[in-house]
């Protein structure tokens, strides 16, 4: 059973934020908190502080997605996060990159490395063992509503063929719905993040049971 993370992303402010974990967090398994600034995506939204002011309101696990180059992890697992999720496109040299998924460990705090559409799936493959999640996007980062994209089943089975037996989840973000889900489930993701379809469902709780279900 795939376990479900509802994004922040789609909320209209903090008190709506907060007003939409309330109806969810009985049934989400992590809240996905996108951290954004202009200067890996277009968009630009919160914080290390962002992510404190949540984890002051809610008991749920914070699965922390920052996309954003150079980021400062110490700060966001001080407020509270759970898994901290860079992106493998936001380092300028691997060297840098180990520092930072072995920071994040030393920390005690779960580490997850993001991948691009376009990326090549090989090219994260050599830092498997420093994570503990890998996050498939299957849309273009920066933007909730974005449609799924069809090449991404086949990612995620590459990566589960290549992580075998070894103590790593997939995680998929990105226009995700219960068709999606259950298909995405028979490829070997984990858990997925869903943003628009949850926020914009009249029953958000039955909308996390049909992607759970699916």
């Amino acid at each position: 059973m795939v376990k479900i993370a509802p994004s922040t992303d789609p909320a209209k402010s903090l008190e709506d934020l907060i007003d939409y974990i309330k109806q969810i967090e009985h049934l989400a398994h992590f809240l996905h908190v996108d951290i954004m600034n202009s200067n890996f995506v277009q968009k630009t939204n919160y914080d290390h502080t962002f992510v404190k002011y949540i984890n002051d309101n809610t008991a749920l696990m914070l699965d922390v997605h920052l996309m954003v180059e150079s980021p400062e992890v110490v700060k966001y697992i001080e407020a509270g996060a759970n898994i901290v999720t860079v992106h493998y496109e936001a380092f300028k040299s691997n060297r840098e990159l180990i520092k930072t998924l072995k920071l994040i460990r030393k920390n005690k705090t779960l580490v997850g490395l993001s991948v691009k559409p376009n990326t090549n799936l090989s090219d994260i493959f050599p830092y498997l063992e420093l994570c503990d999640i890998i996050l498939v996007m299957s849309v273009e980062p920066g933007s909730s509503g974005q449609k799924f994209l069809e090449q991404t089943y086949d990612r995620v089975k590459t990566l589960k063929a290549e992580i075998g037996n070894r103590n790593i989840q997939i995680e998929v973000d990105g226009g995700i719905t219960p068709e999606i889900a259950s298909n995405l489930s028979k490829c070997g993701a984990d858990i997925l993040v869903s943003g628009s379809y949850v926020y914009s469902s009249d029953n958000k709780a039955e909308a996390i049971e049909a992607l759970i279900k699916s």
